[in-house]
């Protein structure tokens, strides 16, 4: 078996699968690869960005086990003007709840956009409200509970608007769209995960 690799822009409001369900938008309609490759993690539907598909089965335990960490570095547009405060909470780490029970979440880096960052138009766009601030934060993680970046913004008091992941490792979305897919070699993935 050759391995396949690919790095793609997970469109808002799509799947993280290929087979079809409910009638919402899946991988496939967007991206055209041989039959065996998966998408490796997820991102939930109304989640946008990164995403890394393969056939690589070792790939996938390499990258989803704890003892790996891996940085995954998340844009999240949130609702309501940001405090120092609230920045600091999501750097030492805040409670939220996985599967009905209180989990810590590990030190994380987060910081403010001073200016919001160049990402493309989403369809359909977040509500906008004029007196009521919609700033960026830039959050980079070493793990990936379920909800996670959602949960900890909440906790913290500013829900998730828009949320897109942009990094893991050293693979990121810079320059590209929602919709397009990028081929990798064996060579390029181990540089960019394992290095």
């Amino acid at each position: 078996m050759n391995p396949s690799y690919f790095t793609v822009y997970k469109p808002y409001q799509v799947l993280t699968r290929f087979g079809k369900e409910d009638g919402k938008a899946v991988l496939s309609d967007f991206f055209q690869v041989p039959k065996d490759v998966y998408p490796v993690g997820r991102l939930d539907y109304d989640s946008e960005g990164l995403l890394i598909l393969t056939n690589d089965k070792s790939l996938n335990h390499r990258l989803l086990h704890p003892s790996q960490a891996h940085e995954r570095e998340y844009w999240v547009q949130v609702d309501g003007a940001v405090t120092p405060e609230a920045i600091r909470q999501l750097e030492a780490g805040v409670t939220i709840t996985i599967d009905g029970k209180p989990f810590r979440t590990k030190p994380a880096k987060a910081s403010l956009f001073d200016t919001p960052p160049e990402v493309p138009d989403r369809n359909p766009p977040i509500r906008f409200r004029q007196h009521i601030p919609a700033p960026w934060i830039r959050l980079v993680l070493s793990e990936g509970k379920n909800r996670q970046v959602r949960k900890m913004t909440a906790a913290v008091g500013f829900p998730t608007l828009r949320l897109i992941r942009y990094r893991i490792g050293r693979l990121d979305i810079r320059g590209m769209l929602p919709g397009d897919m990028v081929t990798h070699t064996q060579k390029e993935i181990e540089a960019a995960l394992f290095r």
